[in-house]
């Protein structure tokens, strides 16, 4: 197997490797099994090679946060088996651009963005699958919905032939401290819970995505089951 990757690409496959390792011992420490969690590469402004290095070594899902850049590189990444989220703020002039391009949208944050990807996908006979974005840290520079409005916008979201809601995403606070960590993760899975537990019809709450490269351990030990990591397999970018 020795020159299988090339000195460029080394570095990528074994941070892969590292992380990999991280979540079956988060898991392991928690009680979950590794199959539980999912491991979403965050691939904004990596080349295609380096992304094409991570999905010969295992990688299956990729997230994207910019619709003009993904579509710009699509065409010379590896696709055939990795799914593709989108997973940066979409405005509504781009939807009819991406819903069939990715397999998931996890930044629905608004009643207004949910309708216009309900209304694209309805045209097209199609259903987009898709996440609500809450902001747990009620940060004004962040999207997502507030806790207390998030109730709210599934009952309207829940009529909407065209969407598919699969559950929750979240961009915490950056915190220094594990104990600041775990505190606003365990905050929001208790808020994943307690949505799941009232059975709104057409919501189903089986994702918790959250936990990035600074904090996917801690998101684990508290419920994630989608981590988006970007600089932590591909370096700092650019």
């Amino acid at each position: 197997m020795m020159g299988k990757w090339s000195d460029e690409a080394s570095d990528v496959v074994q941070n892969l490797r590292e992380i990999q390792h991280n979540i079956s011992e988060a898991c392991i420490a928690s009680g979950r099994r590794p199959e539980e969690v999912t491991l979403l590469g965050v691939t904004k402004t990596v080349p295609p090679a380096r992304i094409n290095s991570a999905i010969s070594a295992g990688l299956l899902h990729i997230g994207e946060n910019r619709v003009q850049e993904f579509l710009s590189k699509k065409e010379e990444i590896n696709l055939e088996n990795v799914k593709v989220h989108l997973i940066g703020h979409l405005q509504t002039n781009k939807i009819s651009r991406i819903i069939t391009n990715v397999d998931m949208i996890e930044s629905v944050d608004s009643l207004r963005l949910a309708d216009a990807i309900n209304k694209q996908s309805i045209k097209i006979n199609h259903v987009t699958n898709v996440l609500v974005e809450v902001n747990i840290g009620r940060e004004q520079a962040k999207s997502g919905v507030m806790e207390e409005k998030l109730d709210e916008l599934l009952y309207e979201i829940s009529g909407m032939k065209g969407l598919n809601v699969l559950g929750l995403m979240t961009v915490p606070p950056i915190f220094d401290t594990e104990h600041e960590k775990r505190a606003v993760f365990s905050h929001m899975y208790k808020l994943f819970i307690d949505i799941r537990g009232k059975n709104i019809d057409n919501i189903h709450m089986d994702i918790l995505s959250m936990g990035m490269s600074s904090d996917y351990i801690e998101a684990i030990k508290e419920g994630a089951t989608i981590i988006r990591v970007g600089s932590a397999i591909f370096g700092k970018r650019g």
